[in-house]
């Protein structure tokens, strides 16, 4: 009778929806979206009923106008995040599929010309890389989910920073071959510096070599987790078909063109027993963190599926466990139990507790409620500009957002009119109305920065900021035509305002404009998009290094400036020493150089003493080794002379530069260059290459320390700038991607011989050149 009813049901559907363009379509499209919610066999009259009338609930309240519907459902806010090429995006592509939010399913790489939903920049579908991270919504069973999907390089790392800032659960994708890699450890840290609980998802078991037991060991031994998994594979490589639930002792094989139909059963009889070995080292890794389950394994009771579900919650919460699935998002096994794992194990915005600072009590932290009904806040966390003006993402903490209303930006006391809200799906917008405490959602009209926090304007609280990497690389740039100029700094300026880890300044000394970011992929990606985005065409270089002149002898100066061409002349003669200083008296001046005088009488009228100490100012922006400012010197002026018709402040001046330039050249001349302190941080195991590197650079290793249990290490240097320039890609070659640096300046020091005569002849050459040119 049941059956009959829904068939019945389902044909009214048809008829209704059939005009509109397919029903079997529609029939086929529901038939694929109900099987992957259910877990059982069904017959095909039971299919078609069930999908039909399936899809028309799903037709009309899957993706939602209004947070209003969202109250009555459970909500999760989770990031994927992984190492590069571990299957993020793929992953997220069947998650959209699985759920219905996309009717096909596309390469990541964009080789059928379509590309994955959630890579909507054109520089990604032709790298086959996420440059950016990507919000989606989507809706699993009676749960809505938000999802931001992240890059996996190093150079991007800031777009994975801002998303576990924001985020109440995590999904880190693991390569079922290569296990942890180097930017798992990078999100590893990251997902513990914001105390995000996690899944975790080992990828790619159709693959040869794939070995899910090594990448449990990486996960409990390199990264320290309490890990088991909750899953096992049935078969790997070529024979991988589906996944045992440890839970229920079921199998689920995926079968279907896209795994879309999910056959349940029991145990395979040749995996019996290591299904009950696994299930009891389920068991013992839940025992030591979980008081329940751990007096049950005492009491050597078997904890019954609730017991161990809401064991696994909790302790999945509280971050002292990570349950382990598994399966291939390419050959689209084991998605929709992922999903159930999201749903099962992942908190609600409202049992993830966050944290606002008091401005008005000395920043203490005060615990947000995430009710709807208290006052607003919420932070923006991503700036995007589109074509309609600068897109806001924003969480929201507490309170709500509705359209028309007015908030408050806490940082700078603006007020701002919310004109336009909507939901992302990858580049697509939803408009919405309202948006409630814990939903992410995006805005127009709001001009703000990264991480700046916002209230309906009666509370005085902001939301902490984000850990900001400092920059590792850098580029000098210039736009190749000057009339590219204008647009090239709307660029910098639109791409920095973006990026918190881009930066750029203009060098004072060299008059270079420094792009300085991530590394060489991050710098190559933002000329790439002034190309594409602003047509400028950029030419990059190294950045110049600031070299620095300076004397190690004391030189006296006699000299003697006339010149006469009819009428008033020029005449000067300054008499006096020059002496270098030690680093203790220019820290004590606070200058770099130092003029005194010392003149006895008035053989230089003292009008003129001013000007001496311009002329020496003048010769000290320019040195006569290679042209660079000179620093450590003391001028001395003793004696001189004057005319009293051709003597002038401009003579003084010029006598003295003058003076100073010649008299330089016997006084034991150098060229200084910038030394930089430089903390490497890498695993032990690659000591000796890193320091080789070192040692090659030039570098004088000043400590070397090692952490706590003896798998990290941090060496501190002191390395030339100039011969810095691609050490990172360098580093991350050596230590296999994991090994991370920082840089300071020390000081300057003089270059050896050969490199001073490098930088005169090269600085002759170009002087000879600029003299052709003029």
């Amino acid at each position: 009778f049941f059956l009959l009813v829904h068939e019945t049901m389902a044909t009214s559907v048809l008829r209704f929806l059939g005009p509109r363009g397919g029903a079997s379509t529609l029939v086929s499209s529901a038939t694929q979206r109900c099987a992957t919610s259910s877990y059982r066999p069904i017959n095909n009259a039971a299919t078609k009923a069930i999908s039909a009338n399936n899809l028309l609930l799903q037709n009309s309240s899957r993706f939602f106008s209004s947070s209003e519907d969202l109250d009555a459902v459970k909500r999760r806010n989770i990031g994927i995040s992984a190492h590069i090429d571990s299957g993020k995006t793929t992953l997220t592509e069947r998650i959209l599929f699985y759920t219905g939010r996309i009717k096909s399913i596309h390469d990541v790489r964009g080789k059928d010309g379509v590309g994955a939903k959630m890579d909507s920049m054109d520089l990604e579908r032709e790298k086959g890389i996420t440059i950016q991270s990507a919000a989606t919504f989507c809706r699993w069973n009676d749960s809505h989910i938000n999802i931001i999907d992240t890059p996996g390089h190093v150079d991007f790392t800031i777009e994975v920073e801002r998303a576990l800032r924001v985020l109440d659960g995590g999904i880190l994708v693991l390569c079922g071959v290569s296990g942890v890699q180097s930017q798992s450890l990078t999100v590893d840290r990251q997902m513990k510096r914001y105390n995000v609980p996690r899944l975790a998802f080992i990828n790619k078991l159709d693959r040869q070599g794939s070995n899910p037991n090594k990448v449990i060991n990486d996960l409990r031994n390199q990264l320290k987790l309490n890990a088991s998994a909750v899953q096992i594979p049935i078969g790997l490589e070529d024979s991988h078909s589906g996944v045992v639930d440890l839970i229920r002792n079921k199998s689920y094989i995926f079968e279907g063109e896209r795994g879309e139909n999910i056959v349940e059963g029991e145990v395979p009889d040749d995996m019996k027993d290591m299904v009950e070995e696994k299930r009891m080292e389920l068991i013992e890794k839940l025992a030591d963190v979980d008081d329940e389950i751990g007096e049950l394994f005492l009491m050597e009771e078997e904890p019954t599926e609730d017991q161990l579900k809401e064991a696994i919650r909790r302790q999945t919460i509280e971050c002292k466990f990570v349950p382990v699935f598994m399966g291939s998002a390419f050959k689209n096994k084991g998605v929709q139990a992922l999903l159930d794992g999201v749903i099962d194990y992942l908190p609600e915005p409202t049992e993830k507790a966050n944290f606002a600072l008091d401005r008005s009590q000395d920043e203490k932290e005060v615990q947000v409620s995430c009710k709807k009904d208290d006052p607003l806040l919420a932070l923006a966390f991503k700036l995007e500009e589109t074509q309609f003006g600068q897109l806001t993402y924003m969480r929201i903490y507490q309170g709500m957002l509705k359209k028309g209303n007015y908030i408050h930006n806490v940082n700078d006391g603006k007020k701002i009119k919310l004109a336009r809200i909507v939901r992302m799906h990858s580049n697509d917008m939803e408009e919405i109305d309202e948006a409630h405490a814990g939903d992410v959602v995006a805005m127009f009209g709001i001009d703000c920065r990264s991480m700046d926090t916002f209230s309906d304007g009666s509370m005085n609280l902001a939301m902490s900021s984000m850990f900001v990497p400092e920059p590792v690389m850098s580029l000098a740039v210039k736009p190749a035509e000057t009339k590219m100029q204008n647009n090239f700094a709307k660029a910098l300026t639109k791409f920095t305002k973006e990026d918190p880890t881009l930066r750029v300044k203009v060098d004072s000394e060299t008059k270079e404009t420094v792009l300085s970011g991530m590394g060489e992929l991050h710098l190559e990606v933002y000329i790439e998009r002034m190309k594409r985005e602003y047509s400028v065409e950029c030419i990059s270089g190294q950045p110049n290094v600031n070299y620095k002149e300076t004397i190690a002898a004391r030189a006296e100066f006699d000299w003697l400036h006339k010149k006469q061409s009819g009428g008033s002349g020029q005449y000067a003669k300054v008499t006096g020493y020059m002496e270098p200083m030690t680093e203790e008296e220019i820290k004590e001046l606070g200058k770099p150089n130092e003029f005194k005088n010392r003149c006895i009488g008035t053989n230089i009228p003292p009008e003129y003493y001013p000007s001496c100490e311009k002329g020496m100012n003048d010769a000290m922006h320019e040195g006569s080794l290679v042209g660079c400012e000179v620093e450590g010197i003391r001028v001395v002026l003793q004696d001189g002379a004057s005319h009293a018709v051709d003597s002038s402040d401009m003579a003084f001046r010029i006598c003295m530069a003058n003076a100073i330039r010649e008299t330089m050249k016997t006084a034991q001349p150098s060229v200084l260059e910038p030394v930089m302190t430089v903390e490497v941080e890498i695993p032990s195991e690659f000591q000796g290459a890193v320091t080789a590197s070192l040692s090659k650079r030039m570098g004088m290793i000043q400590s070397s320390d090692m952490n706590e249990d003896g798998s990290g290490l941090k060496l501190e240097a002191h390395v030339p700038l100039a011969n810095m320039f691609g050490y990172s890609t360098e580093l991350r070659s050596l230590t296999q991607g994991k090994g991370e640096f920082t840089m300071e300046y020390f000081n300057h020091t003089p270059v050896p011989r050969d490199v001073q005569n490098d930088l005169m002849e090269k600085y002759k050459m170009e002087r000879l050149e600029k003299e052709a040119a003029a």
